[in-house]
This record gives C-alpha cells, structure tokens and sequence, in this order.
C-alpha cells in the first residue's frame, strides 16, 4: 500500500518547487482567519495527521477521503516565496498528538476580530475546539521579533456572525483588527502586513452581488486605512478587494472560465455544474471560490504573488542607484585605463591628446537577504582630450554616455538607465611620484522601467520613469620603483574616493492594485584603498599595463527604500533593499599600441568584485596627438 505524506513533509515538497530568494526576514507570524489558516483543525476527510484548511484539495479527484490534502492560503505561500519555508499551524490538536513543534500561523477559521486579538494577547487567547493555547505575546514574554513579518487579516466573520449589521458596526469591528496591529508594534514589530476585507456582496454567499454588503465592506476598509495611517510601523497595505475586482472583470487570462457566473457559484455547496466537484469534469482552477466564502487554491496563489510583489518592489528599486554607480565606475575605470596607457608617455609640453573610448560592460548581483539577483549589459563612449601643461602636469576632460540594462526578480523585471557622464582631471608625475585627481558629474534618464510580477499564470507589468544625478571625486598617490626609463614599471598607490548617487522618487503609470509610487534614494559611497600597476613595454610600439586595488567601502549599510501603493494613499513602508558590499577588489589588463607617431591603439579588460556585485568591462580607443 502506497504510504501518504503527512501535510508537513507535503508542505516541505510543494515549497520546494518553488524558487526561493534569500529570505529578507527572520520569520513570518499570521494572524488573522480561515482566509490565512495553516490548519488548526484536524481534516477528517484527508490523509492520516492532515490538517483541514480552507480551500480546494489538491486533486485530482478533490474528493474527502481520496488522500489528497487541502492547497495552501496565500500566507503558506508567501512564506515560501520569502525563502522562510513551510508555514505550520500554532494551535493544532494534530502537531501536539505527534510532537511535531508547534509553528507561526496563529490564524484560525472562524476567528472575529476580536478572538484574533486574543490570539495575539490574552492568556489561553488561541483557542478552538480541540486546543487552547496563551496568545502570541504570552508565549514570547511579550516582545515581538523587530526583523519578522507580520502578517494580519479579519473581518469576514465578524459579517458572518452577524455583529456587523451597520457602518459604525463596521468601523468597530476594523477598530478592532487595528488593535491587533498596535499591539505588535507596541511589541516591537516593524514590519506589519495587513489584509483589507475583500469585498463580501461579490461572494457566493451574498448571491455574487449584495450592495449592502459591499457597501458595509467598503465601510470597514476605509476605517481600516484611516486607523492604520497613525501606526508607527513599516504597514504593508494588501489592496485585495481592488486586486480581486481586477481578476473579476477579466477572469480569463487568469485561467478562470469567463463564461461562468464566478461570484455567485463555486467548487463545492454553491455547485457549479461546469467545473464542481460532482460534475462531470471538477476542476477547481477555473473558479473563484471553492465554497460560499472561501476562495480556490488559484486565487489564493494571486493573493499571495501580489503581497509578494509589494515586498519584492522597493528591493528591485534599490538597484536604480547601484545601475548609475556601476556606470560612474566603468567611466573612472576607462579614464584610468587611458592614463595607465600614457604612463612616462605623455605628449610633448603644450600639446593635447585626444582619445575617443567605445566599451562594454556586465553587471551581475548576486541574490541578498534585502535585493534579488539581477544582471544586465550596456555599452559607453567616451571622448576626452588632455593638454599638457609643463614636464610634470598635465590636465583634461573627458565626457561619456552609458546606457545600461538589467533584468532582476522573480518574472525578470526590465529596469533601463542612460548615464551621462563628465570629468575633469588632473595629474602629476616627477622623480617616480605620481598622483592624479578627477571630479566627476553626470545625470541619468531612468526611462523605460518595466517592473514585473506574477499574479497566478499571469505576468503582470508596471511602468514608469524617473531621473537622477550623481557627483564624485577620486584620488590616487603612487611611487614607481623602476628606474626613469626603464622598460618595466611597478607602482604602489593610494587611493580614495567619494561617490553620491540621487535617484528622484516616481509614480508608475496606473492606479491599479500593484501600482506603487517610490520616494527619492540617495546612495553615497566613501572609500579608501591601496594598490599596484605596472606597464611594460614590449617594444617600441607595443606595451602591456596592469592594476589591481583592494578598497575599504565605509558606506555599506543597507539601501532603504519607501513606497506606497497608489491606491492606498497615505500609507507608505520602508524596507531593506541593496547592501553594498564593505570590500571592492578590482584588475584591469590592457595593451597599448603605437600605430603612428600620433596615433595609437588601446584596449582593456576589467573586473570589479563587491561582496554580491559583480562589474566587467571591456573597451577599445584611439588616442591622437596634436
């Protein structure tokens, strides 16, 4: 006989199926009701130790009794897709008669607004018919881990039991999920996700269309938001009546069958004869809800991709500055690149030398806790001229344009940037010292943003554009140890350098629930560093250069990024987004070769390593001497 699973090594096989970024939270705890229940109560109609949950079975028959276990809420899979691994109820009779540890969601079916409080605060507060347990904060002494997501929703049945029968009824019951709220942050919670109702007269239980309780349910969110916007906490609204209205008036590109009546029949009870369960042929995919309440595993998959992807945002949004850094870095490389060419090589005193510079180059970030992964390409020119001033200066500019392109995330995001690049230089070089210094500034045209994410089987796209602007300044003081003249030279050198990025806040086109608006990011960079070059000169035409730099970066705290959902204004969070890595090793290998007595060839590859970032480069460029 074949042997089934229990639902905790099921969980752990659906969650690996999934692609998990690392995990930007130290947890995930749910409060809240049967919508987000991991499975407090024992499934009498499934597998031997299954937990009932409220949602379709797994198929294929979705029979009780066929050992299939129940699909997960939308909670268990954001759980996954943060990389936190399976969710595991707090309260089961079932985790308790097996020794399995008990786990975060303290999320039970049929819970009000107020038996949610209580699992969060009261003595014995998580209860229900098979088990009782203290609330959250009992358990823990009353601190509430500031690096974990918490995750609340209710309302539901505070409807369905009849204790909300009017506005004010509703607004004391959303007063109610708000206490919930506050005494997690009052705990020490930052990071609060909070669920607004989804909208009750469009269910199977009001007949797919109620006004009266639409309008109840409108009353309740719009109390919610009002209370929420005085917390002092990272909110994280969930606009899931508007996300919800949007899978409804186009149910078809969602995998949903169009022609049927989806807010007024579903799976089981309110019986489709199309796709329900006794039917000819079931199929819980193409319908809404799996009772008169409850929605399928489908929609609780587009439930959990959106509150996914409101997390997700700002940590893609915070490689905007990282993009203009990177392209600021390859510009300073190729000026560098330039100069390295030219060591005990400048032209005569008084005369200029131009050099026109066309490049490459590939930038790749490796997944963080607090940013996705992400690579891209782009390309450059640059065009610079120097004069040479007297036998040991000689200054210049040079101006540059970049444009690059990275694809970061889950769907793989588009995020376009053009630099626009110039600096001014100065350099030194006498009885083997040497030094240069350059001052550099630019903007960025962010045009063409194209921010990604799944919702189900549907890729979803927002867009928008913004601008920037950044300054620096970098400094290096080196020694050669070869002879004046020789053919060889190898230079220890100091450097360091100052970097600020300014990306302008934006608004993606739009207002529908995934739409977000970001506040301005400010990215600075102060480095010190140490190094060595060398050139040698192969013959009278042809010479190899080298660098490598070790660097210290002092500014590496975490990027933080602010944003807030169109549709919810007033009600904006801040989250963790790009690390910069505290180390910066970097090479370059050129060659350089004269092909007139005024003109000359170059080119270089180069590589750049930060903890999780990686920059290469390749460039090729003409130098004249007039």
């Amino acid at each position: 006989m074949k042997k089934l699973l229990t639902p905790l090594a099921a969980a752990c096989l659906i969650a690996s199926a999934i692609p998990a970024s690392a995990a930007p939270f130290t947890g995930l705890y749910v409060f809240g009701d049967s919508l987000s229940d991991a499975g407090q109560f024992p499934d009498p109609g499934g597998p031997a130790n299954a937990t009932q949950r409220f949602t379709n079975r797994v198929g294929p028959t979705y029979q009780n009794g066929s050992g299939e276990i129940r699909g997960e809420t939308a909670p268990m899979i954001l759980g996954q897709q943060l990389g936190l691994g399976p969710q595991t109820p707090s309260t089961s009779v079932i985790y308790q008669g097996n020794g399995w540890a008990d786990g975060n969601n303290w999320a039970t079916g049929g819970y009000t607004t107020s038996q949610i409080l209580n699992s969060i605060v009261a003595p014995g507060g998580s209860s229900n018919f098979f088990r009782s347990r203290d609330g959250y904060l009992i358990s823990t002494g009353g601190r509430a881990d500031s690096n974990a997501l918490y995750y609340v929703n209710g309302g539901g049945n505070d409807f369905l039991q009849n204790l909300v029968f009017s506005p004010a009824t509703a607004q004391a019951a959303a007063g109610r999920l708000v206490d919930s709220v506050e005494a997690l942050q009052g705990a020490g919670a930052r990071y609060i996700m909070v669920s607004l109702l989804p909208d009750l007269g469009n269910t199977p239980i009001n007949g797919g269309a109620n006004p009266a309780a639409s309008f109840l349910t409108g009353a309740f969110n719009t109390e919610l938001v009002s209370q929420l916007q005085g917390i002092n906490a990272q909110i994280i609204p969930l606009n899931n009546p508007l996300l919800l209205s949007e899978v409804m008036a186009n149910p078809g590109i969602y995998g949903f069958d169009a022609t049927q009546n989806l807010a007024a029949t579903c799976f089981e009870g309110c019986f489709n004869a199309t796709w329900g369960i006794n039917s000819a042929t079931p199929d819980p995919s193409k319908l809404m809800f799996n009772d008169a309440v409850h929605p399928t595993t489908a929609v609780q998959q587009i439930a959990a991709d959106y509150a996914y992807s409101l997390i997700e945002a700002p940590r893609q949004i915070s490689l905007l500055p990282e993009m203009a850094m990177g392209n600021l870095r390859s510009h300073q490389g190729q000026l560098r690149n330039q100069w390295q060419a030219d060591w005990e090589n400048w032209q005569a005193v008084d005369e200029w030398r131009g050099f026109l510079v066309g490049g490459g180059q590939r930038m790749d970030f490796d997944s963080q806790g607090s940013s996705p992964s992400a690579d891209g390409n782009g390309y450059s020119f640059n065009i610079g001229t120097s004069l040479r001033l007297d036998e040991s200066w000689r200054v210049g500019a040079a101006i540059a344009g970049y444009q690059q392109n990275i694809e970061a995330g889950s769907a793989n995001s588009e995020y376009d940037v053009d630099s626009y690049v110039a600096s001014a230089f100065a350099q030194y070089q006498e009885n083997r010292w040497w030094a240069d210094l350059a001052l550099s500034g630019g903007s960025m045209d962010y045009d063409n943003l194209k921010r990604k994410m799944y919702l189900g089987s549907v890729k979803r796209t927002e867009k928008g554009n913004t601008d920037g602007d950044l300054w620096a300044a970098s400094a290096r003081l080196g020694y050669d140890i070869a002879q004046p003249g020789s053919e060889w030279h190898l230079s220890p050198f100091l450097s360091g350098d100052y970097a600020r990025v300014n990306v302008d806040g934006y608004t993606e086109d739009g207002s529908r629930s995934t739409t977000l608006k970001f506040d301005d990011q400010h990215r600075d960079s102060n480095r010190l560093g140490a190094g060595l070059q060398g050139r040698l000169q192969l013959n009278t035409q042809t010479a190899l250069f080298a660098e490598y730099s070790f660097q210290r970066e002092y500014e590496d705290d975490a990027s933080k990024v602010t944003s807030e959902l169109v549709s919810i204004p007033g009600i904006d969070y801040k989250l963790d987004g790009y690390t910069p890595g505290d180390t910066l090793n970097s090479a370059t290998l050129g060659v350089s070769h004269q092909l007139t007595e005024e003109l000359s060839l170059r080119g270089a590859y180069s590589y750049g390593k930060e903890d999780d970032q990686t920059l290469q480069g390749i460039n090729l460029s003409l130098a004249l001497d007039w």
